[in-house]
């Protein structure tokens, strides 16, 4: 039986849970204390929420990560904490929701809406991603899949996910590091949409998740 991403497009309802308890307990740590560095405090975070997404997996009996897979993927894979990869986007509204049909690991075809573009500097560079709803449901997060030029070497050939909550301001962040890969790299079960050639990110984005062995040399990386 074919089997859906786990909560919207390869997230896990049980790991965002954890994660707002962690979130809560730094936070009190953080007020009890002298002053922390925000790199730091931002550091921290972040590796309690990979921690927390090993921890749902490992719960999640054989899924999305099999149960004779579990010592290849988990836990998860990703590059180090790059606070440079976190950047400021404004969102541009498409005039009308434009129907995109994405192509998906299983050889069937997601029916998205293309609801507007984010716009941002990384490395240097003037760059943008087309954000998408699916087809018939709520307007809430924006899905945002990309490939970049470690594609294939150091992270799933299909490309990775973002997960962008929507602002009233029309400023976002788009974290890099927060970057996931879909379920269907653990378990061919699962039914995942890849990003539009207009989603490939012209540069190598090394922040995130990473393949659990990558294809590029030591003396490469």
């Amino acid at each position: 039986m074919m089997r859906t991403r786990g909560s919207r497009f390869g997230g896990a309802t049980s790991v965002a849970a954890t994660i707002a308890l962690l979130l809560v307990i730094l936070g009190l740590s953080a007020c009890s204390g002298p002053p922390v560095d925000p790199v730091a405090i931002y550091v921290t975070r972040l590796q309690a929420e990979r921690a927390a997404k090993d921890d749902a997996f490992r719960r999640q009996v054989g899924q999305p990560v099999p149960a004779e897979k579990r010592a290849q993927y988990l836990p998860l894979k990703y590059f180090a904490p790059d606070p440079s990869y976190s950047v400021s986007a404004s969102f541009t509204p498409a005039a009308t929701r434009t129907a995109v049909q994405m192509p998906t690991s299983t050889g069937q075809i997601r029916d998205m809406e293309l609801v507007g573009t984010l716009e941002f500097t990384l490395k240097g560079r003037q760059l943008s991603l087309g954000a998408f709803v699916e087809t018939g449901t709520p307007p809430n997060d924006l899905f945002v899949p990309f490939s970049d030029l470690t594609s294939g070497a150091e992270t799933y050939p299909a490309g990775r996910y973002l997960e962008i909550a929507r602002t009233a301001t029309g400023i976002y962040t788009i974290d890099f590091n927060r970057a996931f890969h879909p379920y269907c790299y653990y378990n061919p079960d699962y039914d995942c949409p890849y990003p539009p050639p207009s989603n490939r990110l012209p540069l190598p984005v090394r922040a995130g998740e990473k393949l659990a062995q990558s294809n590029v040399p030591a003396a490469g990386r």
